[in-house]
């Protein structure tokens, strides 16, 4: 009796393949990916500031660095009580040179958002008033305030019009650009949409456009006023007797370098609060933002 023998012929196993994502799926999936960065991040930045004045008390506790260039908190705390009470130089409240500022600053800005957001508007959806504005634009956007202050005090004067002038110029490129991007993003499908339903030209803007372009509009606004802000110490330089800027000038003079730190701090703060403040706007004016 023979043997016989058959070869097998072993296959090697199939890795399976992961099967498609379902849609419901892949909209988890990318909401994940969408909340990564979020979260709290107050106990961080706390942590953060905490450690930048433990190393400015330690830099200026053993005398790594002098007082005359980086005076230390215990310093410029003493310098912000002073000046609380008027001990700087004039004698002017630190509360009196915040809302000067504070004045100034909204003044600009205020005059910013109702002539910066028609101009984006009209940029976005007329070729010809986009030919016009965005040379001018274009031109002057990228140039430092200094360099066109001389120009506007010998045009208005050393009275309050030329540092409101030269800040609304610092907001008003940004917002402008802002809302023009905000309006080429709108989709043409909500467009045609309203324009089927009969809407004139006026109400595709009014009832489409506007809203749809409103998250980039905030936007915009948050970093115009950051703008105004970098401004003010340029803006107080023209023959200003009260005001953030002029207080941290003419400390500078007098190498009071506790009160410049103090007024950088003060400025600084200021426009965190601000920039807060626009932040719950933007939450409150566009609640679907991030959410589509």
């Amino acid at each position: 009796m023979s043997n016989s023998r058959t070869d097998v012929l072993i296959e090697p196993p199939v890795k399976p393949q992961p099967a498609a994502l379902k849609p419901r799926a892949r909209r988890k999936r990318a909401a994940s990916y969408g909340a990564l960065g979020q979260g709290n991040t107050f106990p961080i930045s706390l942590a953060t500031t905490l450690v930048l004045v433990a190393l400015w008390w330690t830099s200026t506790r053993f005398g790594w660095i002098k007082p005359l260039f980086l005076p230390s908190p215990g310093a410029t705390f003493d310098a912000l009580i002073g000046a609380i009470r008027g001990d700087t130089q004039g004698g002017t409240l630190l509360v009196q040179h915040i809302t000067i500022s504070v004045i100034r600053v909204l003044a600009a800005f205020a005059l910013a958002v109702v002539t910066a957001v028609p101009v984006g508007i009209a940029m976005g959806t007329s070729r010809i008033a986009r030919g016009i504005f965005d040379p001018v634009i274009e031109f002057y956007r990228p140039l430092p305030p200094l360099a066109y202050l001389p120009l506007i005090v010998i045009w208005l004067g050393i009275d309050e019009s030329a540092k409101i002038t030269l800040i609304f110029l610092a907001c008003f490129a940004p917002l402008a650009m802002a809302s023009k991007a905000g309006v080429r993003s709108v989709a043409i499908e909500q467009i045609n949409a309203a324009r089927s339903l009969g809407a004139t030209r006026w109400q595709v803007i009014r009832l489409v456009v506007f809203p749809a372009a409103l998250p980039e509009i905030l936007t915009g606004m948050r970093i115009a006023i950051g703008f105004g802000w970098t401004t003010l110490v340029a803006a107080e330089m023209v023959a200003a007797t009260a005001g953030l800027g002029q207080m941290v000038l003419n400390a500078s003079n007098f190498l009071r370098t506790d009160i410049v730190i103090m007024g950088i701090v003060v400025i600084g703060v200021l426009a965190y609060c601000f920039d807060l403040l626009m932040r719950q706007m933007e939450r409150a004016l566009t609640p679907w933002k991030g959410r589509m």
